[in-house]
């Protein structure tokens, strides 16, 4: 298609993606008592000598805030990560959707496994953060030595929280991306090859500069599996392109005439002198 007409079909993907984006935000608004329930979790594990301010009724638990605003603000922000999260295999969709053109028919029918692969990677890497966060925050929390309590402000806490989940949700998805661009050509079994030593550090880099606490235990737990899942990618290119070559070799030497010779080279490899010996 021309540049036009691909600008058009992603303003209409993007819309379609924001349309229900926008319809997760309002379950997330109605079910918000439940979800901040979950999101304050790490916190109220802390000792409570820890924790400001000090229970009043022995288990519970309380976030405060000081501004007149910070309560709306704070509802609106959790019902839009929660709508993002909720909606993610539909706007994920959109995004397959929008770059299927360019791939071959029997790739296309890898769309289901494109939306469940990347809703499962998004849901294992908030749900690694998640485990993450209570173990972050009590050595951030600890560091200060005794004497001292955490007097955090809801919105400060519930941002770090919702950050560490995003970072750690959308970093999962690098597998996603490179099969994916594997896929359309643009980055090659041998060229990830390559550069596989210098990505298994930028990997480490990126994990102590994204996660939000930047301690060593959130960096080690989300730049480990990160480089587990990147060398799994690899492979799968590996897979992927031999399987290419294999097919544009087969259709080459389908369309050649009779009385021309094949480009293959008749000497024998040393995987054959082998076989011969033996």
């Amino acid at each position: 298609m021309p540049l036009r007409e691909h600008l058009i079909e992603l303003r209409s993907r993007l819309i379609k993606a924001l349309l229900f984006i926008a319809l997760g935000m309002i379950a997330g608004w109605l079910f918000y008592p439940h979800i901040l329930d979950v999101l304050k979790e790490p916190y109220c594990a802390l000792p409570p000598d820890r924790r400001f301010p000090p229970d009043r009724v022995p288990g519970e638990c309380q976030l405060l805030f000081t501004g007149p605003l910070d309560g709306f603000m704070l509802r609106f922000k959790v019902a839009g990560i929660a709508g993002a999260v909720l909606s993610a295999p539909l706007w994920l969709y959109q995004l397959w959707a929008f770059v299927t053109p360019g791939l071959r028919r029997n790739e296309r029918r890898w769309t289901v496994v494109f939306v469940l692969g990347s809703t499962l990677l998004f849901a294992a890497g908030t749900v690694l953060s998640y485990l993450t966060i209570s173990k972050a925050l009590n050595l951030l929390v600890n560091i200060a030595g005794q004497g001292t309590v955490a007097a955090i402000e809801v919105t400060r806490y519930l941002g770090f929280v919702t950050t560490m989940l995003l970072v750690f949700g959308v970093s999962f998805e690098l597998p996603l991306v490179i099969v994916l661009l594997n896929l359309v050509g643009i980055l090659s079994f041998r060229r990830l090859l390559r550069w596989q030593r210098m990505a298994i550090f930028l990997i480490f880099v990126f994990a102590a500069l994204a996660t939000p606490s930047q301690d060593p235990i959130s960096m080690c737990m989300l730049a480990i599996p990160m480089s587990l899942l990147f060398e799994g990618a690899v492979l799968v290119a590996w897979i992927h392109d031999r399987r290419k070559e294999r097919r544009e070799a087969a259709e080459s030497f389908h369309d050649l005439p009779d009385d021309v010779a094949s480009p293959l080279d008749p000497s024998p490899g040393p995987l054959d002198d082998v076989d011969a010996r033996h």
